[in-house]
Parts: C-alpha cells; structure tokens; sequence
C-alpha cells in the first residue's frame, strides 16, 4: 500500500457492494486525488488525514442515469394521471414557456435530487442547454447536457398535432451546436455535451440527416426517445413508410453511438435491427408503467441492445428503478424473469460502460470516487445477506447519507454541500406556481 496523501479520506467500517463483485463486510475505502486509491479489510487500512466513519453502512458506486429531463420535473405529481409524456399533454406547462432563468432554476432542483438520490452521473436535455450545464457547474453533478432538438410545432404538438416549424428546428440545432462550442470539458471534463434529437416523430428526416451528418463528423453520442407510443409509430410511419427504428437505422442513426430510451413499440424485425446495430437501451420502466406500458427490455438484450438504466424525470430514485425494472419484465413474461444483480449491474457499471467511463461505477482500486453511503440505521435495509437483493428490492433514495463524486463531498448527513437547498426548492417552487397558474387560466 502507497504512503497517504494530504488528502487522503479513509472511509471506514463499510459494506462494500460493488458491480459484479461478492459484498465485503468489515471493509474500508481510501480516496486519494479524486480516485479509489485502496479497498480491502478495515484493519489492513493505513491512517489517512481524514475518516469517516461508516458505522457499518452500506457502500455503493454513485449511480449512472442515462436519461433525463430535468426542467420536466415541473409537470411531476400531475401528468403521470394525464399523458404518456409532457411535449404531448395539453393543459399543464411547456417547455417553450420556459426562459432561460426557468430552466435553470428547475434544473438546479432536479440535479439537486438526483446527487441526494445517490446518483453522481446524468444525461440531461432539454430546450435552453446552456442552462442545464449552468445548473450542472453548479450542483456538482458529472452531467452529459444535450439540447432538445426538434422542429415539429411545440404548441400544436402538446394539442396532437404534427406541424413543422422549421425556424424551431434550425434554432434548437443552432443551440446544440453552440453548447457543445462552450460547454463540452467544462470543469476538467465533468461536462459533456451530445447531440439530443428528441425523436423520430418529432424532427423531420432532413432534420435527423443533418444530427446524423454531426454525429458521424464529431463522434459524439447522440440521445434520443424512440419507439415511445403508437402515436410516434403511426405518424412515422404515415409520413416515412417505415418504423422509428428502420427511419434512424437509414438514415446512421442506428449504431453502438445512439442512446435511445423506451424502446416500448417495436416488433421483432425492429428488435432484430436494434441488437444488430448495438444500440443502447435507455430503460425507463417507472414512466413506461404509469401509462401501463412494458418495454420488451429482455428480448432486445438478448438481441444484442445494450441495457442502462433511468429515471426519466418522474422520480430520482434508482432504487426504484431498478426494482420497477425486475417488476415491469416479470410482468411481460409472465415468469420469474432479472434480477437484483443485473439491474443493479445496469444502473452502475453498465450505464458508466456505454458513457465510455471504464473506471466509473465500480468501487476498486483505480476508479473515480464517485461512492455512496447508505443509512446505517435504516430498518428496510435490514438484513444484510448478499448485499445486492436488500439495496434493490428494499432500498430507497431516501436511504442515501453521504455522496461522493470524483471525491469531493457532495452530500454530507444526507445534505448537500454545494447548494443552498432551501433556496433551491423555493426558486423552483415560485417557477412551477406561475407556470401552473398559467397553464389553468390564472
């Protein structure tokens, strides 16, 4: 073991749950310079300049969220009884209403919840990108920002109906560009950029050409919704002749470098084509289920699809997710279908795995400290046996105590330490109270 730094933390007595890996009781971690410099039994550990003491808790990696929408967290609590997504609910707030100043503020919240939930990795887009990665500086979290790239009509969209604009789309593609102009490697490279197109229905094929034209020039990884709701597989195919999938496999969008969440409509010759391709799953099964829909997740695996894990806006809670993962796949196949160990696999490693971060999601020696310590006095994560089956089928984010990224102490005693959280929550508030008023009438 190497000589301690001078600022070394010693995180000490915890049970270690890495990806992968047989849970470790009695054990210690030591971050050294932003990485895992050291695991293994507690009284094998070297002092260092600083200790936490784990009291026996629960250690997880920070959690990987390969889907998300942050300002969208306005509409939580009310369209889950109203629309399968908000771009196409009329009656509650729109994202074009949204100023920059908005956004940002309801981002801040958003990213504020998910590094309290444990997760410490986002993909995050919307309109109004650069006030994501405002928000992203901000709070701390590692984020991958994309501008939401469409050129259908939002008004007429949120009523139905499916009208080009084609200034929309031109400005929308002129801010992606732009963000990845002055955000991609912010802050030593926490700060990605990619391209966001929001989907198939809702950007024209010329439109989706010129993201693919981009793509294939820079390389980056390029995010979007698909195969979301009948309503998207009718219009495509009224208008194009041919699935979402086969749309984006003619134009090069289908490839190891799309990202797509859902994934919920396709039929076999779509799964086919998609494990072909290699495509990553972006799997969001809490907002799939609350519009009694079942992404046929283990079949595209099997096919080859990569599988990440989401939250997609409704919730920040991973724990939840995974657990909602294993119920929503059960419940298609009619068996006794996934597992802790997989999903928990998926929304760590594996999300950190198709983001090209190899040493992220894994608590080893080598990795970025991005760790999270549960509540060591938290009945529902009582008992300990394997480790993995109590953190997924009991965990919950409000279990989450103390979170690290890259080893800087982003929640501390279940607080963050960036942010000012009662400013925070009442900024967003204040967003959400004009926007509703004005979606009623007021």
């Amino acid at each position: 073991m190497s000589p301690s730094t001078p600022d070394a933390l010693l995180i000490d007595d915890v049970q270690l749950l890495s990806p992968g890996r047989p849970l470790q009781r009695g054990a210690a971690l030591r971050i050294e310079g932003g990485r895992i410099a050291w695991t293994g039994p507690r009284a094998q550990a070297a002092p260092a300049a600083r200790r936490l003491d784990g009291r026996g808790v629960l250690c997880l990696p920070g959690f990987v969220n390969t889907h998300n929408h942050t300002p969208l967290m306005i509409v939580r609590g009310m369209v889950e009884d109203l629309g399968f997504a908000p771009a196409y609910t009329p009656g509650i707030p729109q994202g074009h209403w949204l100023s920059d100043e908005e956004t940002f503020l309801l981002a801040r919240l958003g990213q504020m919840e998910l590094l309290m939930a444990g997760c410490t990795t986002v993909v995050d887009y919307y309109r109004s990108p650069d006030a994501l990665a405002r928000a992203a500086l901000e709070t701390g979290l590692r984020a991958f920002i994309g501008g939401r790239v469409m050129d259908a009509d939002s008004a007429a969209l949120a009523e139905g109906r499916f009208e080009r604009d084609a200034a929309l789309g031109e400005r929308t593609l002129r801010d992606g560009v732009d963000l990845i102009a002055r955000w991609d490697g912010a802050d030593g490279g926490r700060i990605r950029a990619v391209h966001a197109p929001h989907a198939p229905d809702t950007c024209s094929r010329g439109l989706l050409q010129e993201i693919a034209r981009l793509a294939a020039a820079d390389g980056r990884p390029v995010h979007t919704h698909l195969a979301q709701s009948p309503l998207e597989v009718d219009h495509v195919r009224a208008r194009d002749g041919i699935s979402p999938v086969q749309l984006l496999d003619d134009l090069g969008l289908l490839n190891p470098a799309l990202f797509a969440a859902h994934g919920i409509f396709v039929d076999e010759a779509d799964i086919a084509r998609a494990g072909q391709a290699g495509l990553h799953l972006c799997h969001a099964p809490i907002g799939n289920a609350t519009f009694g829909a079942f992404a046929p997740v283990l079949a595209l695996r099997q096919a080859g699809v990569k599988v990440t894990l989401c939250t997609d806006t409704k919730s920040a809670d991973m724990f939840e997710t995974m657990r909602m993962a294993i119920v929503a796949a059960r419940a298609r196949a009619q068996a006794f279908v996934l597992d802790a160990a997989t999903v928990f696999g998926w929304a760590t490693a594996g999300g950190a795995d198709a983001l090209g971060l190899p040493d992220l999601g894994r608590l080893e020696a080598g990795c970025r400290a991005d760790v999270v310590l549960l509540d060591p006095e938290a009945p529902n994560l009582l008992p300990v046996v394997d480790g993995v089956g109590i953190v997924v089928h009991a965990g919950s984010a409000a279990n989450v105590r103390h979170v690290f990224r890259d080893g800087e102490h982003l929640v501390a005693d279940g607080r963050p330490t960036r942010l000012d959280a009662q400013a925070v929550r009442r900024e967003a508030q204040a967003v959400a109270d004009r926007l509703w008023a004005r979606a009623r009438g007021g």
